[in-house]
């Protein structure tokens, strides 16, 4: 009996050094390709032949990863295209494209898809390519259970979700709904570890971010990423984590139209993490945009992460308004050693601007004094150039940064992203936009952020790489490493800070391989 054959493999694409120039050689992390993993266990759970190319984590270059492609011989190729950060899928949108391109170039007979967050924000642009067959809208998981049912030929306009090409026209399908929550646990059942590459055991081709394991190279790995709940309800202008919820193709849908979450149940979640340890895991990533949040699916959960005694280094999501103290010591004793705190702004005026309103006038210093004494570490998240951003209140910001003195900190240039209010507001304006996909990344060479009302692009990235080198050269802060996680975790972090992006923007050279 012959082997049958391959229905989709899922490509995972490679733009790690687009996106984050020297420090994706040692410092940057490579998760798992998560959306890949849950639509791969999503198919083969209703029959489908499934594999996962992982260009990323394998560093192939487009030569290898097209000759893998064709030693898999899949029916469908489907490139699944989001970021590490969740705003992150338009930069990632440039190696999928290249090797894309390239793949139908060579081998013309191959149907190729695309899905993601680039995708769902903007799906004629990219189906408008001619590399591409097929689009796949919103998080693609029933449209590409659809068109798998098909030959990829026949019948096409009769399949929900998707958005295809006859005769040269673009035409988008009505959209199929998103995963209700009734069915997280049957539709969506769970992560497809067993189809990643490695080098000796599980998971060992991935790392977590430095900071993650506490600046120690040798704790990042292995390392996974995962959620345990899909969505956000709040509506930030700057956001588009929630686009791949749409299910309206009317063109200039942002993300806040669709602030949709869902959640898997603790039962089954907890049944991802025992996964997760028989496999020798360790180094965890909560990956829900606001895990700490809705204490009806955290709790339950976190308490069977208890008592299963578990030892895992976790990290999560919250915001300054959404932390509460009460729970702190539960996520501590679940592993939850990190949180990394949306505080964006100093200024309470700028945030709220952005945030609708939703961001409440909260004691920053208060929330983040009560989660350093329950003995856990922050990564402060930070936003330069928001639309009434001043040089005097990114000042602010980066004052209150140094104040705060967290255990460490990403600071953003605001991007105009794909599929945000601000990326409309940009064109509307006629503000300048970046002309590339990597043009989109907060740290490559391209990276090309938005004017606000009193500051040029340029001037906002000069002064987020500015305050980035003053927070990590500080010496209060390099005493805090030292002081908490050593010294060598110290001299980690001046060996990071000395590597210098270079931005285009401001005039510099472009960056060698």
């Amino acid at each position: 009996m012959q082997p049958r054959k391959l229905d989709v493999l899922f490509v995972n694409p490679d733009s790690s050094f687009k996106a984050y120039q020297a420090l994706s050689k040692d410092f940057s992390a490579i998760e798992p390709p998560t959306w890949a993993l849950l639509l791969a266990q999503s198919c083969r759970a209703k029959g489908f032949g499934v594999g996962i190319l992982d260009c990323g984590a394998e560093r192939l270059g487009i030569n290898d990863s097209i000759e893998r492609i064709i030693g898999a011989d899949p029916r469908l190729v489907c490139f699944v295209v989001y970021g590490q950060n969740p705003n992150s899928g338009t930069t990632n949108m440039a190696g999928a494209h290249d090797l894309c391109a390239q793949l139908k170039e060579q081998y013309p007979q191959y149907v190729t898809c695309f899905v993601g967050s680039h995708t769902s924000a903007l799906p004629k642009e990219v189906l408008a390519w001619d590399c591409v067959d097929f689009v796949l809208l919103n998080e693609g998981v029933y449209a590409l259970h659809n068109v798998l049912q098909t030959d990829l030929k026949e019948h096409i306009e009769q399949v929900k979700g998707i958005g295809y090409k006859k005769q040269g026209v673009l035409i988008l399908n009505p959209p199929e709904r998103v995963v209700p929550q009734d069915r997280m646990d049957v539709d969506l059942p769970g992560y497809a570890w067993d189809l990643l590459p490695y080098r000796e055991k599980p998971l060992d081709l991935y790392r977590s971010h430095f900071w993650h394991a506490e600046f120690n190279h040798e704790l990042r790995t292995p390392f996974v990423a995962l959620y345990t709940g899909l969505g956000c309800k709040f509506k930030c202008d700057f956001c588009m984590v929630n686009i791949v919820n749409r299910v309206d193709n009317t063109d200039g849908v942002v993300a806040s139209h669709s602030p949709t979450v869902r959640f898997w149940s603790p039962e089954f979640m907890i049944g991802e993490f025992e996964k997760l340890a028989e496999l020798g895991v360790k180094t965890v990533r909560i990956s829900d945009e606001m895990f700490f949040l809705n204490r009806k699916f955290f709790e339950p959960l976190l308490n069977l992460v208890v008592e299963r005694g578990f030892k895992f280094r976790m990290w999560a999501y919250s915001r300054i308004d959404t932390v509460q103290p009460q729970h702190l010591d539960l996520f501590k004793r679940a592993g939850i050693n990190w949180l990394a705190l949306g505080i964006e702004a100093a200024n309470l005026v700028i945030r709220q601007e952005v945030s609708k309103g939703s961001f409440k006038d909260m004691s920053i210093r208060k929330v983040v004094s009560e989660i350093g004494r329950h003995d856990m570490n922050i990564i402060a998240n930070y936003i330069f150039g928001l639309p009434d951003d001043s040089l005097k209140t990114m000042q602010e910001t980066l004052d209150l940064s140094l104040e705060l003195n967290t255990e460490t900190a990403n600071m953003f240039p605001c991007q105009g992203l794909p599929g945000s209010a601000l990326y409309y507001l940009a064109k509307s304006n006629g503000w300048a936009l970046p002309d590339s996909y990597a043009g989109y990344a907060f740290l490559s060479y391209e990276s090309q952020p938005l004017p606000t009302k009193y500051c040029t692009a340029a001037e906002v990235l000069r002064f987020r790489d500015d305050a980035w080198k003053k927070y990590f050269s500080n010496p209060a802060y390099l005493s805090l490493v030292e002081r908490k996680f050593g010294a060598n975790q110290r001299r980690n972090v001046e060996a990071m800070s000395k590597i210098k992006l270079r931005r285009k923007l401001l005039g510099d050279p472009p960056p060698g391989p």
